[in-house]
């Protein structure tokens, strides 16, 4: 073969391979389908589920729990044939904020979806990593973590329809259309089962909020990370809003959800919310402050968070390489409790940079 011919070969060899890694977009105006849409989509770059809730013990403790499952789709070599080859990768994280001890216990793991070891289903919520799991059966989802130092068994129902976030779906993270995310999610989700500490387990009961994202483009290059909140609104209502703070700390973009008690839903515009920062908490293991209390106002209405405790830092940077603020907070109008949740916070310590 020809100098020249052998070139154009390989060059198409070149195109051909970065096709074939190529991750979808996220594009508008393909509404989200269930239940097909609750479980896996390995052609996108990144996916989670998302659990976090509230707990009480038969002793009249108050925990808060998180359950993370994460899909991510490397680049590799579309034509490596080896069973190896790390074509999908799934990360698991959980955490137990026990405000009694002061502590956040903590775990994380990460496998190749290879072999049995790890997977993440298609077609309805199945993911696991060894003896983690969160499987979805009926309207009841099954979350089983054998952590070190505590476990859940944990069974979660569903009482009401997926909150639909973004227009059909589709939730914007920045000024450029292809920083989205297909969201939804599952607010006022019953919670019963058990939580072991070194072994020592107790039946608890609860209130969940489940979240269940994909993305190939998640953040855009000028994004330094986000704030997230996920609220259980004491009325039976639920609201869902985030900020994306960019590389200079200003907020770069914001939306989010409200369904009220009576079941409407409102959409928010990145102009209907605005995260003001109060009270911040330094970490003594990082270095690294956290605004752990807030006011939120989403179109007209103002909330306060208050942290069920202030440490509950994640350090996960033996799986996503990540550190991260992620706790149980109450929400407040004036002095009147209206709801329990969620507060996420990234991109504190240094810029996320999702894998």
């Amino acid at each position: 073969m020809s100098k020249p011919l052998l070139l154009l070969a390989m060059s198409l060899a070149s195109l051909l391979a970065a096709a074939q890694n190529a991750y979808p977009p996220v594009i508008a105006g393909h509404p989200l389908r269930f239940p097909e849409d609750l479980g896996s989509h390995p052609q996108f770059r990144t996916e989670w589920w998302y659990v976090t809730g509230w707990l009480l013990t038969a002793h009249g403790e108050s925990l808060g729990f998180q359950i993370t499952f994460f899909r991510t789709r490397p680049r590799i070599d579309a034509d490596n044939p080896s069973s190896f080859a790390p074509r999908q990768v799934v990360v698991a994280h959980c955490a137990l904020s026990d405000p009694e001890r002061g502590t956040l216990w903590q775990d994380q793991k990460i496998r190749r979806a290879a072999l049995g070891l790890a997977g993440a289903a298609e077609g309805n919520t199945d993911v696991w990593i060894d003896r983690w799991s969160l499987k979805r059966e009926a309207q009841t989802y099954l979350a089983k973590i054998a952590a070190r130092d505590f476990s859940f068994d944990l069974t979660l129902s569903a009482t009401q329809a997926a909150l639909v976030n973004g227009e059909e779906g589709v939730s914007r993270k920045g000024p450029q259309a292809q920083a989205a995310s297909y969201y939804y999610s599952l607010p006022h989700m019953r919670v019963a089962g058990t939580v072991s500490r070194r072994g020592a387990a107790t039946p608890v009961t609860g209130e969940a909020w489940f979240d269940h994202e994909w993305s190939s483009e998640y953040l855009d290059t000028e994004a330094a990370g986000w704030d997230w909140i996920g609220i259980n609104l004491q009325d039976g209502g639920a609201l869902m809003a985030f900020q994306i703070r960019g590389l200079d700390g200003r907020p770069r973009w914001a939306g989010g959800t409200i369904r009220s008690g009576s079941g409407t839903t409102q959409i928010l515009r990145p102009e209907d919310v605005e995260f003001r920062a109060g009270r911040r908490w330094t970490s003594p293991r990082t270095g690294i402050a956290y605004p752990v209390e807030w006011t939120v106002r989403t179109d007209g209405h103002e909330i306060t968070l208050r942290p069920l405790f202030e440490d509950q830092e994640n350090d996960t940077r033996l799986s996503t390489g990540a550190i991260y603020w992620e706790g149980a907070v109450r929400a407040f109008d004036g002095n009147l409790q209206v709801g329990r949740g969620y507060l996420e916070l990234t991109g504190y310590g240094e810029r996320l940079r999702l894998r």
